[in-house]
Formats: C-alpha cells, sequence, structure tokens
C-alpha cells in the first residue's frame, strides 16, 4: 500500500462516506478511518480503486498512508468523542500536521483545541460543512477557521470538492481559531429561524385559506422560481407533494408536530445574548421548538381554552400574495439578524471575518443557500462595515415594499388565534430597529426608582439619580 495519499478522514458515517467519494472523484486520493469493519470495508468496495480511495480500522495504518504535512478531517459527533480521537492520532502524528474538525463543535471548544495542538506543533481547524450528506457527496459549503498559512494545504482539496455558485467555490479562510465553527453556529441559528417562518406560512395558508397540499405544494414551489428561491422553500415543495406509502395521504400530514434540535440553534441564541446582540427571530425558533415537545400540555391546554374561529376574509390570491411578500421581508430580518451577530463577535473574538465573503460562501451548497444571498453579497461588497443588512441603501426598497404584508398577516393571524411567533418578532426587531425613540427610558426611571442605577439625560451630558420617594 502507497503512503502517499493526499488526504486523511475519520469517521465513515453516511456524511464522511460520503465527503472522502467527493475528495476522491475531484483528483485527491483520500484514505478512511472508521472503528467499525462493516463502514471500512463499505467505503473501500464503494470507491473502488483502492489507490484513489483505501480506509483502514487500525490507526497506525491510517496515519502512516498519508503524505506529509498529514491532513486529517474529522467528521465525528462533537463533543468528547472529538478529543478521544485527537488524543488517538497525536503519539502517531509530526509536526505541521493538520487536523480538522468537520462537526458541529462548540466554538469554545475549537479554541481550546487549537491552544492544546499549536503547543505540540499540530495545526488545528474548525470546518463547519454545511449541506448534509448529498451535500458532502455532490459539494458541501465549508467554513474552515484555524491558521492562515496551514491553510493553503488545504485550500486545493476544499476548493475542489465544495459547492460551486456560478463556477465560485462555496469555502474561503474566514479567519484565525474558532472563525469556522463561530460561522456555522450562526448558518445554523439562521436556518432555525427560516425553518421557524416556513412552517408558519404552511400554517397560516392551510388554517386562514384551506389550502390542499397541492395548492400548497403549488405555491412553495412558485415562490421557489422567484425571490424566495431557496433550498428550505424547494425541500417544502417536495415535502408537501410527498405520498405517505405507508398509509393514505400526504406523509407531512402524519408526522408528529414535536421538532427535535442538537443545540446549534440555542447555542447561537445564548451568545447572541452574551455578546448584547438580538436575534429575536432565531430566539423564538429555539423555543417553539421546546413548545413543540410539549405535546402532552398542548393537548391538555387546548381542551381547556376557547380559540378564535378562523374568519376567512381573504380569498386565496390575496393570501397568498401577502403570505409571499411576509416570508422574504421575515427572511431578510432573519439573515439581518444573523450576520449582525457575526459582525460584533468578530471583533469580540478577533476572528476579523469579511461578512461579503460568508454570504457568498453561502450562496451554494449549504441548507440556508438562497437567491437572496446574492444581493446580501453585493451589499456587504458596497460597505464591508455595514453594521446591519437594514442600513444597507440597496435593501431599503426590499423591506418597505414587502413590511406591510407582514403587518396585515400577523394581525390576521392574532385575531384568528393562529400562531406566527417568528413572523410577529420579526416584525416587532424591524419596528424597534428603525424606532429613534423606545419607551426603554421608562425603564431606567424604573431601575433608579429601586435599585438607585442612574439614568442618562437626552438634554444635558452626565449620569443622574432621582431620590424618587419623596
Amino acid at each position: 500500500m502507497k503512503n502517499t495519499y493526499d488526504f486523511g478522514l475519520v469517521g465513515l458515517g453516511v456524511m464522511g462516506r460520503n465527503f472522502i467519494l467527493n475528495v476522491a472523484d475531484n483528483g485527491f486520493s483520500a484514505f478512511g478511518n472508521d472503528l467499525d469493519t462493516e463502514k471500512v470495508n463499505a467505503l473501500i468496495q464503494e470507491g473502488g480503486d483502492t489507490d484513489k480511495v483505501n480506509a483502514s480500522t487500525d490507526a497506525k495504518t491510517f496515519v502512516a498512508a498519508l503524505s506529509t504535512p498529514r491532513k486529517i478531517m474529522l467528521l465525528v459527533p462533537a463533543g468528547k468523542i472529538v478529543d478521544a480521537v485527537i488524543e488517538s492520532l497525536l503519539p502517531l502524528l509530526d509536526e505541521g500536521d493538520i487536523i480538522i474538525d468537520g462537526g458541529n463543535s462548540f466554538f469554545t471548544d475549537t479554541d481550546r483545541r487549537d491552544a492544546y495542538l499549536a503547543e505540540k506543533g499540530i495545526h488545528f481547524f474548525g470546518a463547519g460543512v454545511s449541506g448534509g450528506a448529498k451535500g458532502a457527496r455532490l459539494g458541501p459549503s465549508i467554513m474552515p477557521g484555524g491558521n492562515r498559512e496551514a491553510y493553503q494545504y488545504v485550500k486545493p482539496i476544499f476548493e475542489a470538492v465544495s459547492a460551486k455558485y456560478k463556477g465560485e467555490p462555496c469555502v474561503a479562510y474566514l479567519g484565525p481559531k474558532s472563525a469556522g465553527n463561530y460561522v456555522k453556529m450562526v448558518h445554523n441559528g439562521i436556518e432555525y429561524g427560516l425553518m421557524q417562518l416556513t412552517s408558519e406560512i404552511y400554517d397560516l395558508l392551510k388554517k386562514g385559506g384551506n389550502y390542499t397540499n397541492d395548492e400548497l405544494h403549488e405555491a412553495y414551489s412558485k415562490w421557489n422560481s422567484g425571490r424566495l428561491q431557496s433550498f428550505l422553500v424547494q425541500i417544502t415543495s417536495e415535502i408537501l407533494a410527498q405520498d405517505d406509502e405507508l398509509g393514505e395521504g400526504r406523509l407531512v400530514d402524519k408526522i408528529l408536530d414535536k421538532a427535535k434540535q442538537k443545540g446549534t440553534g440555542k447555542w447561537t441564541s445564548q451568545n447572541a445574548m452574551d455578546l448584547g446582540i438580538p436575534v429575536p427571530s432565531i430566539d423564538i425558533a429555539v423555543s417553539m421548538r421546546e413548545i413543540s415537545a410539549l405535546k402532552d400540555e398542548r393537548i391538555a391546554a387546548d381542551k381547556l381554552y376557547d380559540r378564535p374561529k378562523v374568519e376567512h376574509i381573504m380569498d386565496k390570491a390575496a393570501l397568498e400574495k401577502l403570505a409571499e411578500q411576509a416570508l422574504y421581508f421575515s427572511f431578510i430580518i432573519t439573515y439581518a439578524q444573523g450576520l449582525h451577530q457575526l459582525a460584533d463577535a468578530s471583533k469580540e473574538y478577533g476572528y476579523e471575518l469579511e461578512i461579503a465573503e460568508i454570504a457568498k460562501i453561502w450562496r451554494a451548497g449549504c441548507i440556508i443557500r438562497a437567491g437572496l444571498l446574492a444581493d446580501i453579497t453585493e451589499a456587504f461588497n458596497a460597505d464591508a462595515l455595514l453594521p446591519n443588512l437594514l442600513l444597507s441603501p440597496s435593501f431599503i426598497e426590499k423591506v418597505q415594499s414587502t413590511v406591510a404584508a407582514a403587518r396585515d398577516l400577523v394581525s390576521y393571524a392574532a385575531k384568528n388565534g393562529i400562531p406566527v411567533p417568528g413572523l410577529s418578532n420579526s416584525l416587532t426587531y424591524f419596528d424597534a430597529y428603525t424606532s429613534s425613540r423606545l419607551p426603554l427610558n421608562l425603564i431606567q426611571a424604573q431601575r433608579d426608582y429601586f435599585g438607585s442605577h442612574t439614568y442618562e439625560r437626552v438634554d444635558r451630558d452626565g449620569i443622574f439619580h432621582t431620590e424618587w420617594e419623596k
């Protein structure tokens, strides 16, 4: 067996196997490693030519097969397993070798591993990979962060295997330390928000417009050929057309309404609070998954309270037009919140992120890919220091022309007892962010009243305190 394989990968589950085959398809030889003999044999069989693709359950054989500096990617579950794999590889590696964590590790774990391995002369990358199993095989969006010089060894492989948007690879060096993992975390937070919004519009059309699954399929399909073109709108259309193979009707109607989560949305929300950046469209998407898990309680509560009888005050064409505009508006707001968080985190953690570059590599391959990202890329190319997408001149008309629809739809939903927290939070965020005066002056007065926390004034400089109780 030769010892000049270009790329190594630990973890030959569906994602790992697909990624390594993608590497081989693009002209690089790749060697895999997994403790499961069946997974190793499956990869060798699917790879065909062992000079291009090979694998072993033995770590020593695996490491010895790789050309130096070794480029080893881990596609294993986040957490202690990542540390265990690193420890098992360390005695076999040489100074200058590169380990790449391709999982959804929490960014502070990546910083810890980066510092630990740097002491041993090993380069470490946290590289977010988005696109699911299919993306791993055919071209994902890749978000690497780590040592800039070491990235040059990985760059040709990542650029070859990544998704392409008009010929441009959807991968770029994002910054030092955990920059890549952080960007992937916020990507997933935005993903939570967009998924919540698409589900709310589905619910509104179904309850408020008596839409059939066929009509819903047609609406989402039509939107996907317009300005809402995106992976999530596309798959929503396809889901609504899927027949139930185990019974009659459409599969979507048989799926239990309890959504699970793996933590990246929650991490985005928690860290945004640490930074003091408002991301309410993402926050509520996380909360709605938690509310959905309370199925038994929801069933009990539904029996205790009367609900408004849904009034069909709009015809389907009018409702569908409002829905398209409101969804477009709230998509913009959700991207704006996530990108605002990235810009602030970049300053806080020294990532030196280029927001235009991030939007650019999200245009294809990843779960939140959308036509809208081309416009977002242009907005941040025009002004790299733009603090919020809502301040971009190129987005004013897009928002201005759709916000009224969001108001009408949120109002309609509220009157009819249809929960739309993603839409309403997006609207409230917009109204608050674009208000030059908020009622928080009263909150400052309250804080000073009960806790002597002081306040500032609008008519003179300084810090003030009032003895409120006479």
